[in-house]
């Protein structure tokens, strides 16, 4: 590959909503997410970032389980190396559980390339995750938690 061509890095779009409520709406809050991350996507196209067709999302889900229909087609898609960017409105889309984000970690573990990126940016990313475990174990030294846990984005 030439120096100056970048290589092609595949970006699924993942969204949640827990309740129902507002779905049947022409433009719903999983368009809301979805137009977001387009968005930002679109801005690093510079970097060879380009949206995957297929769609991810799930309404009326619940993010305290991973037992979603969207978010286990994404992780088919992941194990068959066919994304390589998960991008998501903010961080607590993919899991509101210190149990599911410690299974994302083993995901990612398994599938190192694979990068998760939020439309805010690393900053609200960290904030996020470190109010799920706040309000989760909120006995822990969240700073301990962070060094053990190894959050990135």
């Amino acid at each position: 590959m030439a120096t100056n061509e970048r290589r092609i890095l595949r970006c699924a779009i993942y969204t949640r909503k827990s309740s129902e409520h507002g779905l049947e709406q022409d433009f719903n809050s999983l368009d809301a997410q979805r137009e977001a991350a387009e968005a930002y996507i679109k801005s690093q196209a510079h970097e060879g970032w380009r949206l995957v067709k297929a769609r991810y999302d799930d309404g009326g889900i619940s993010g305290g389980t991973l037992e979603r229909p969207a978010l286990q087609s994404l992780l088919d898609d992941i194990r068959s190396r066919k994304v390589d960017i998960v991008v998501v409105y903010k961080v607590d889309r993919l899991t509101r559980s210190l149990a599911d984000f410690a299974q994302w970690r083993v995901i990612r573990g398994r599938h190192p390339a694979i990068q998760y990126h939020d439309v805010y940016g690393e900053p609200q990313a960290f904030r996020s995750v470190m109010r799920i475990i706040a309000t989760t174990l909120p006995s822990l030294n969240t700073c301990s938690l962070v060094s053990l846990l190894q959050v990135q984005t």
